[in-house]
């Protein structure tokens, strides 16, 4: 076991990175930086069926995003090719490794770990269509491989002229018969599985020249001096498969931990959480946008107005709590308080309330005129032009209402335009015989003050209103109808006082435009 604690994140590029894989990468990220270690981004392209072009440009993109750097596997942007100082096990890719894994295969065959496989795809669909018509499960294990054409029921000159000639072999694990693997899970704790439970996986195939998964990442992680193996609970079946594995190549000794992740489920907690989800319910399951072949849209948090650093902040408890009460971390504070300890086992229910809620308290510790430069990139679509320290003042006043930047305009936007429309029903239920009368005298009175702040504002209206006997709520409601449109907002002193006396008066003056 390597001294240094090496952990990685290894997705495939077969399309845009679901929030659970964001998850992991997240919880390696924390795990290695808290130990003073390294953080690897390795791409597992060895199923060339599946890669979708643009994958790797998402998960990229998807990870700076979030703030999650890799230590090594990435250089500008893109994944390393060339081995260097600071990449010294590139290329990162597994397509461009493929000549690596040949030889371990063929290694594992001539020990007796593997076996050649030669059987077509007909044959295969007629021995599983026999089982299944006999009512079993078909699995290509220690009884089947037996029957079939391989180099176990073939002799040496049989072999060797079936690999000189076809091209779709392919190299099986030779899973033992009724052993018990004993395996340990940082998280789930020991595992014991019946060898002959298991089927012999393919790990290399002539067709393409390329490993599975399977041989692949033990290989990898072997070469790269993994420490510690953090992944999604989906990989928990290939474990057994994996300790195997690492016994027959004689690397026990250095064979990394595993801890396995529960999954992310529905908000109402049965099942895996999906894109379906998302859509159904009206949110994002993937970091960023995602547009398909078809030219069809996924929704993602970034483009939806999540803060970064809140979306990460949701991810962490996602599984994970720190035993405290503490709920806002930042990912230094993460980095620090994680540990795979206080991961739990059970499936982890997302609810997009909370995430909303974290952007929101991400979003109020936001300084004014962080947000308001970002609101005024909402104003420029709508051709609206005001001073960044309007802008800022109204963002100041509206902060702690908003969940989203652009939720500024639907609680703010008669700060930046007077209104076109009235609610009439907060006419009918407050204006009054007297109600026309009665605020041109207002007007009269805002006239009259010198220094227009919410202050003054607050002072004399109030004190007028009862002076001379008018309806408080009445008065209060009419002018918060002609100011905002409607029945919402802050305060009316606080309104008329950033507005300024002259749009104030204005807005007040429009009382004859109401139907």
């Amino acid at each position: 076991m390597t001294a240094k604690t090496r952990v990685r994140f290894a997705p495939s590029p077969t399309g845009p990175l679901h929030i659970g894989g964001v998850r992991t990468a997240l919880y390696n990220y924390l795990f290695a930086k808290k130990r003073g270690g390294d953080f690897i981004l390795r791409i597992e392209d060895t199923d060339s069926q599946r890669f979708v072009p643009g994958a790797e440009e998402y998960i990229i993109e998807a990870l700076a995003w979030c703030g999650i750097s890799p230590d090594e596997g990435i250089e500008n942007g893109k994944i390393v090719e060339q081995p260097s100082e600071k990449h010294p096990f590139a290329p990162y890719r597994q397509s461009q490794r493929k000549d690596i894994y040949r030889g371990y295969a063929e290694d594992l065959v001539k020990r007796g770990y593997a076996y050649y496989a030669f059987d077509t795809s007909e044959e295969l669909d007629a021995v599983r269509s026999q089982a299944e018509a006999n009512g079993d499960v078909f699995t290509y294990n220690y009884q089947i491989r037996e029957k079939m054409k391989t180099s176990l029921t073939l002799s040496p000159e049989e072999t060797e002229k079936l690999l000189s000639q076809e091209n779709n072999w392919v190299v099986r694990f030779k899973m033992p018969v009724n052993y018990i693997i004993k395996m340990a899970d940082e998280i789930r704790g020991e595992i014991e599985v019946n060898s002959s439970t298991l089927d012999d996986k393919v790990l290399w195939k002539a067709a393409d020249q390329l490993p599975t998964y399977h041989l692949a990442n033990v290989v990898d992680d072997k070469l790269m001096e993994i420490s510690d193996v953090i992944r999604g609970e989906e990989w928990l079946p290939s474990l057994p498969l994996h300790f195997m594995l690492y016994e027959a190549f004689g690397w026990s000794d250095s064979r990394p931990r595993f801890a396995h992740l529960s999954l992310l489920l529905k908000p109402d907690g049965k099942g895996k959480l999906s894109k379906r989800d998302g859509d159904r319910l009206g949110f994002p399951v993937f970091p960023l946008e995602w547009k398909n072949d078809a030219g069809e849209r996924s929704r993602g948090y970034r483009e939806d107005g999540y803060i970064p650093e809140a979306f990460v902040n949701l991810l962490a408890f996602l599984g994970w709590n720190p035993g405290t009460e503490q709920e806002i971390f930042s990912l230094e504070e993460l980095t620090e308080a994680f540990s795979l300890e206080r991961v739990v086992k059970s499936g982890a229910k997302f609810n997009p309330e909370k995430a909303k809620w974290y952007n929101q308290e991400y979003l109020r510790m936001r300084s004014s005129d962080t947000l308001a430069a970002e609101f005024s990139l909402v104003l420029k679509e709508k051709g609206i032009e005001k001073s960044p320290e309007y802008t800022t003042k109204v963002i100041e006043l509206f902060k702690d209402r908003a969940a989203f930047v652009n939720d500024f305009w639907n609680l703010c936007d008669f700060m930046f335009k007077t209104p076109e429309s009235y609610d009439l029903k907060v006419k009918e239920k407050f204006w009054k015989e007297d109600t026309s009368e009665i605020l041109d005298q207002v007007i009269v009175l805002f006239e009259g003050i010198k220094e227009f702040t919410k202050e003054n504002i607050e002072n004399i209206l109030p004190a007028t209103i009862k002076e001379r006997g008018w309806q408080m709520g009445s008065v209060m409601n009419c002018l918060r109808l002609l100011l905002v449109g409607e029945s919402k907002g802050p305060g009316v002193a606080d309104i008329m006082a950033l507005l300024g006396k002259d749009e104030s008066i204005l807005r007040i003056r429009r009382k004859s435009l109401l139907p």
